[in-house]
């Protein structure tokens, strides 16, 4: 099990952006590599209800917003204008979730009031609370914070606290090891 990167449990969407695991000498982790783990990955989290069921398509979605907001992270602590296809994927996320229960009308009930499919609406309900909560991040007091992890090959973003640059003790301990090799074997030529 990998720790969660200071700052992932305040925000939700900068542990989207991290659930993508790379360790030296092991395959990249994708903890939403398929539907069934992207609904454990939503329910775990309190996005999704327990009885929720993702096809890939939902998935997919969930993939594509984790993307979009890995762009725009990473634009902003390389201090860059953001790609416009990122920030279509956040704001079409956030304006997606419906506010109302539709107003319809069908012959043998009448006019009634009905929410969109309840898989879409689970997910755009998730999308739209992952893309609020990364903007928030993104536009407030946590934004100067906001760094990628110092040891290679993380991926993980981390809000900085002092002097902290890595996003667990594990990254830490690996890029001391590695500053200190190379201490060795530079002085050793």
């Amino acid at each position: 099990m990998i720790d969660t990167a200071p700052g992932a449990d305040l925000h939700p969407g900068l542990d989207l952006v991290n659930s993508v695991i790379a360790t030296p000498g092991a395959p990249v982790a994708d903890l939403l590599d398929s539907p069934a783990a992207a609904t454990t990955w939503l329910v775990e989290r309190g996005l999704v209800p327990a009885d929720a069921v993702l096809y890939e398509i939902c998935a997919g979605r969930l993939r594509a917003m984790r993307s979009a907001l890995r762009d725009l992270l990473t634009a902003t602590v390389q201090r860059q204008s953001p790609p416009a296809e990122a920030l279509t994927v956040v704001n079409t996320a956030l304006t997606r979730v419906p506010t109302a229960a539709e107003l319809h009308w069908d012959p043998a009930r009448g006019l009634h009031r009905s929410a969109p499919h309840p898989t879409d609406q689970v997910v755009d309900h998730a999308l739209g609370v992952l893309a609020a909560d990364a903007a928030d991040l993104l536009t407030g007091a946590d934004a100067a914070r906001l760094t990628a992890c110092d040891s290679r090959p993380c991926l993980r973003f981390l809000l900085r606290s002092g002097r902290r640059q890595w996003c667990s003790v594990r990254c830490g301990d690996r890029a001391r090891a590695a500053r200190a090799y190379a201490r060795r074997t530079s002085g050793a030529q």
